[in-house]
């Protein structure tokens, strides 16, 4: 059987997301680090697009998008004992408002211009971050903070009582903010409670080992009792 392989970046949440999907599935994969900074060949020869992640899986056309993975690997590798995605359709509903929460709204107004900054400028020799676009995501991330607190205060995992694709998601992008020392967890509330134990998981073990030449991790980053 071919090996599945997976094209990703260290500090991509969507790749981040990816990585934990599959080692919370016991699926092998070979990673190959790929830059949608630089563009790097071994991307853009496959997606002119140059985004990541992208998998591909023997003969199969390559799958492209976090999105699509996620689909794919839940029809094609999932076992029920085990699924990310609920049974139940309200539950589900519910996993998916807040994976597009996560995805697409925190992405955008914190994430995306934290990761730009640090790394896209940083991978692309453009200079030093922007202090101003820094503090602003900053802003932003601690109205996040509040609310993903105010859930985790009446739920166990991010969408209800089990753990769900939204709580992987969640914790990919705030991995790569911890690596970079972008989190205050002293004032994350019953967010920092949630994330040491998703960060206990076996899964997440891959992500831990993660550096980034020149750019050390946090020192919160591989405590698991930070």
């Amino acid at each position: 059987m071919n090996m599945t392989k997976l094209l990703y970046h260290k500090l991509d949440p969507s790749s981040r997301l990816i990585r934990l999907i599959l080692a919370e599935y016991n699926i092998e994969v070979k990673l190959e680090e790929a830059s949608p900074y630089k563009a790097s060949k071994n991307l853009t020869d496959i997606d002119p697009n140059a985004s990541v992640p992208l998998l591909l899986e023997g003969k199969n056309s390559p799958i492209i998008g976090s999105l699509a993975i996620v689909h794919y690997i839940e029809e094609i590798h999932k076992q029920k004992s085990n699924s990310l995605f609920p049974e139940n359709a309200s539950d589900r509903a519910e996993m998916w408002r807040l994976y597009e929460w996560v995805m697409l709204k925190f992405n955008d107004e914190v994430s995306r211009y934290i990761l730009e900054e640090k790394i896209g400028k940083r991978e692309q020799k453009m200079g030093a971050p922007d202090p101003k676009v820094l503090r602003a995501a900053k802003v932003n991330l601690f109205e996040h903070e509040k609310y993903f607190a105010y859930l985790f205060e009446t739920r166990n995992w991010l969408a209800g009582k089990n753990l769900t694709l939204a709580d992987f998601a969640l914790a990919a992008h705030l991995s790569c903010l911890d690596y970079l020392g972008e989190i205050d967890w002293s004032k994350a509330g019953e967010t920092k409670n949630w994330y040491a134990r998703v960060k206990s998981r076996p899964a997440f073990r891959s992500l831990l080992s993660d550096r980034i030449v020149g750019m050390p991790a946090a020192k919160s980053y591989t405590d698991l009792d930070f």
